[in-house]
């Protein structure tokens, strides 16, 4: 129903750095004016943002930001079981596939090592306070981690490349970019078929100017929210460049 698809799309919105908590949403008339429907669909639509604890209405006076979903502000690069275990969640990882493969081409490209060298293939479910956000497809050289095992993926990946294999993780090269959830994603996520979701590819550096991890992510968008503070890197700082498109 419309009014369903306009209340995700103002989640989004009220999810934004734009919005903070207190924050006053337009009002009913300007929402109908923008997404060209009727004000008693923007009414039901916000009644649906009132139930999710999100906003809350005030007589006389307007609609109210009361509280975002999860949120994740960062400065650095934090792993999301790091990040969300700091802020007290429970956070646990199903992993649907494991296996040893031969890079295809695109994926060899990623982490710059040659065709068809051994790499690990995972798929798995990473779930919030019971609740799946995310669906993660990721590639790492087996050459750089012989113990990888089934266990480590239901952990942190974070954990185990640099506590375990004495690797310091440098940096994350991320792409973004929003998607619908086709049939099989949203199934994954228990969410309906094309639901906005946000497609992340992720190309992880060592210090030495290794790829370690090369993961494409489909995360809920629902319940999570990254807002990034960059810091201006001086010119004369080197980085390792990732391929000319790193997107999958």
């Amino acid at each position: 129903m419309i009014y369903k698809s306009i209340a995700e799309r103002l989640r989004l919105r009220l999810n934004s750095s734009d919005y903070h908590i207190g924050s006053p949403l337009p009002g009913e008339k300007i929402l109908a004016l923008e997404f060209g429907v009727a004000r008693m669909t923007i009414r039901k639509a916000i009644d649906l943002l009132v139930g999710w604890g999100l906003v809350v209405r005030r007589h006389g006076s307007g609609t109210y930001v009361t509280r975002k979903d999860v949120h994740h502000e960062t400065t650095n690069l934090t792993g999301l079981v790091e990040v969300l275990r700091q802020q007290g969640k429970e956070v646990h990882s199903q992993v649907l596939l494991f296996e040893v493969m031969p890079a295809p081409p695109a994926i060899a490209s990623q982490l710059r090592i040659q065709i068809n060298e051994r790499i690990y293939f995972s798929r798995r479910v990473r779930y919030v306070e019971g609740k799946p956000l995310m669906l993660e497809d990721s590639y790492m050289p087996v050459k750089l981690f012989r113990t990888l095992s089934l266990a480590h993926l239901e952990g942190s990946k974070f954990d185990y490349i640099e506590k375990e294999c004495g690797i310091s993780i440098s940096g994350n090269y991320e792409s973004l970019t929003p998607v619908l959830a086709d049939k099989q994603v949203a199934m994954v996520l228990n969410v309906e078929e094309h639901t906005p979701l946000l497609r992340i590819t992720s190309l992880s550096y060592s210090d030495s100017g290794e790829f370690l991890n090369y993961s494409v992510m489909f995360r809920n968008t629902r319940d999570y929210q990254v807002d990034y503070h960059l810091r201006r890197i001086h010119p004369d700082m080197s980085l390792p460049q990732p391929p000319e498109d790193h997107r999958q």
